[in-house]
């Protein structure tokens, strides 16, 4: 019997409301594992490089558009310009994504930029897609 793989998946929403739908919604997932949420690009980072020194770092990365500190482009961008980090997955959502903002974030590197999802079935969808990336 083959055990089915699990991505470790990092969050970065600093909406209370979001990270819990967003957990409420995947932890059942059998091929999610949910890591610790952070609120801001700063802690991404810290996050990261943390991670990297233990050797446990994320598969995906979630990150929200806008977030205090470093918008998920910004945190993008930082996670781009580091070696280490270039085969993690990095999706941008926000509550409202533009032609503009989609066409940036591929252009720097995101794997995925989707509209926040509002429903069980839309953060299945999201998360299909994300993983279907990583695969």
């Amino acid at each position: 019997m083959t055990t089915q793989p699990r991505w470790k998946v990092l969050l970065a929403e600093d909406d209370s409301d979001d990270a819990f739908f967003f957990f409420d919604f995947l932890h059942n997932r059998p091929d999610v594992d949910l890591l610790p949420s952070v609120t801001n690009g700063v802690e991404v980072i810290d996050y990261l490089n943390s991670a990297l020194q233990s050797g446990a770092l994320p598969d995906v990365i979630v990150l929200d558009q806008n977030m205090p500190k470093l918008s998920g482009k910004e945190t993008l961008q930082s996670i781009r310009a580091n070696q280490r980090f270039q085969d993690i997955a990095v999706a941008i959502y926000s509550t409202y994504v533009g032609p503009q903002l989609t066409e940036e974030c591929l252009l720097l590197g995101a794997s995925l930029v989707e509209t926040k999802p509002v429903t069980k079935e839309g953060y299945n969808k999201m998360m299909d897609s994300i993983l279907g990336v990583v695969k």
